[in-house]
């Protein structure tokens, strides 16, 4: 469907992880796998969370909706993607491509708003631990991920409107799933105020919690270097090195993917990453950030004994 204008783009075709058809098995195979470690992995954190009053504190509050927002990022493109890979039918509406786009934009920026209130309270945690519960309280955490669901929403909402209004000179997306760069590339027009509003608007939303981030972590460093005590030291890697690791996972691929000149994109090792960022790494956050925890291993092994005393 080349050569063709805005009037008739009723749908896009997805040509998927690959176009060879010999390999849709495998494809299949991994990204089912990799959905059922996300799924699962995910689900047994937030039992563990919402179960367990022990882990009834802001940081676990945190962490029950970092679980929920991997899951739906995860499931916003993995299940349409593994019916493409064993279908010959591989078209997706057009509504339905706006959709996801608006979803995907949605639960993308939401994980970094939800890393920026964690490093928050991480450096309360570290260097205000006498001021850490009368501070960071569940109706504290609540507000600021309320705040955060507006601002992502009314952010996705501009640059999907913005993609909507595009003419299409072509309906075959090189992608797995309806993504902002791709769509931008098959516009017959250079999509200017689209590339400005990204470059702008996109930049300051997607980036304003990673400066956040590394201010929190600036401060940290100053108060540990002021204690010179080793065992704090060791304490502040192990509070804080799992949530580094997810957040130069998560920002590394997002500046990778979506903050470049338009001549540096390839098509197959942008849907590589594209594939890691958004398979891969959901699936990857809890076992980094919260499986290795000490406190949610014993709170997992009494909600099993729990479940194996009531059993038949």
């Amino acid at each position: 469907m080349e050569g063709i204008n805005e009037t008739t783009v009723s749908e896009f075709i997805l040509l998927g992880v690959s176009e060879r058809r010999d390999l849709q098995p495998l494809i299949f195979a991994g990204l089912l796998a990799t959905y059922l470690v996300n799924v699962m992995s995910n689900a047994l954190l937030l039992g563990a969370v919402w179960i367990d009053s022990q882990l009834h504190s802001p940081m676990y509050f945190l962490l029950s909706h970092l679980a929920v927002v991997d899951v739906s990022f995860a499931s916003i493109t993995i299940p349409q993607a593994l019916v493409h890979s064993l279908t010959q039918n591989q078209a997706i509406s057009y509504s339905r491509c706006m959709a996801q786009v608006f979803l995907f934009l949605c639960t993308g920026n939401m994980e970094g708003y939800l890393l920026a209130i964690m490093a928050f309270d991480r450096y309360m945690a570290i260097c205000n631990p006498l001021s850490y519960a009368a501070v960071v309280t569940r109706a504290l955490c609540l507000k600021m991920v309320g705040t955060s669901c507006v601002m992502v929403t009314l952010n996705s909402l501009l640059h999907t409107t913005l993609v909507a209004r595009l003419h299409y000179c072509s309906n075959r997306l090189a992608h797995f799933f309806c993504d902002l760069p791709t769509l931008m590339r098959l516009s017959c027009t250079r999509p200017f105020l689209n590339e400005m509003a990204l470059f702008t608007e996109g930049v300051i939303s997607v980036l304003s919690p990673f400066v956040f981030i590394l201010a929190s972590y600036a401060l940290i460093g100053v108060s540990l270097c002021h204690q010179h005590s080793v065992s704090q030291l060791r304490k502040a890697l192990s509070t804080c090195g799992s949530h580094l690791t997810v957040v130069l996972l998560f920002y590394g691929t997002v500046a990778w993917l979506y903050f470049r000149p338009a001549a540096s994109f390839d098509l197959f090792r942008d849907r590589m990453m594209a594939l890691f960022y958004t398979v891969v790494a959901p699936a990857l956050n809890p076992l980094i950030y919260s499986l290795r925890n000490k406190e949610v291993l014993s709170a997992i092994r009494r909600a099993w004994r729990k479940v194996l005393a009531h059993g038949p």
